[in-house]
């Protein structure tokens, strides 16, 4: 873009929409949550996601993050803050540099916490804040150059242990392993994409095992969530329904 033009727009912009229906038997198809997300693009390869998350299940979840990638898609800082019940739960700042993680949060349990956490390896390399739209980007982790479909991909930071992300805001750490199940073509209701199949198999590390999950991610780079389900007790289902790009 030319210098001498007063307008500056060399990022891309994403807007998208999941919803989150029940697999259960009794409940077939309900909708039980709504995501609303917009992701940055620079320049300079940085990313930014601002996502608005909405569970009904009582006791109902409300979730908003703003979390922001270097080019390397490492993480550098994450905002949570999150209701339950309709009630104030907590809201925190993450901040990463290098090996070292720093949270400073206020919640309604724990009160004002400040943590400081090193990486168990030589950098912190994902971080997980419970935004669907976020669940596909740690698959950039998988070594497509193995041959092993199953990979451990190491140290996975959280914003909370829970399945639902309705805890805290605090820092966790446990190690993610994904299976990589191939390449498909998948149409949801955003549209129909070439895609790369992932599952996170079960983990044992979180104070209650999360069953497997299935997620379907655009094979372009760009790791947009295209849909999910979960199996075990969870019984859900995720999908994109509207996608725009600018």
């Amino acid at each position: 873009m030319s210098k001498d033009n007063i307008l500056q727009l060399d990022h891309e912009t994403v807007i998208g929409k999941i919803i989150y229906l029940s697999e259960k038997e009794d409940r077939k198809g309900q909708e039980r949550g709504r995501e609303y997300f917009i992701i940055n693009k620079h320049a300079n390869g940085h990313r930014k996601i601002v996502a608005h998350c909405e569970i009904d299940d009582r006791p109902a979840v409300m979730r908003d993050i703003t979390y922001s990638l270097d080019e390397n898609w490492l993480p550098l800082d994450c905002f949570v803050r999150i209701s339950v019940d309709d009630k104030f739960m907590g809201t925190g700042w993450f901040n990463f540099d290098g090996d070292k993680a720093e949270c400073e949060t206020q919640t309604s349990l724990e009160g004002r916490v400040s943590q400081t956490m090193r990486a168990k390896g030589p950098i912190i390399k994902t971080f997980q804040n419970h935004a669907i739209a976020c669940d596909a980007w740690h698959f950039r982790l998988f070594d497509h150059s193995k041959k092993e479909k199953t990979q451990n991909i190491g140290e996975m930071l959280l914003s909370s242990p829970d399945h639902r992300g309705a805890t805290g805001p605090m820092l966790y750490s446990i190690t993610s392993t994904i299976e990589y199940v191939g390449e498909e073509e998948v149409t949801v209701q955003a549209g129909t994409f070439d895609a790369l199949h992932f599952r996170f198999v079960t983990n044992p590390e979180l104070p209650e095992e999360h069953p497997p999950y299935d997620i379907w991610c655009t094979n372009d780079g760009d790791y947009l969530f295209l849909k999910g389900a979960v199996a075990g007790y969870m019984q859900t289902y995720y999908e994109l329904v509207e996608l725009s790009r600018s």
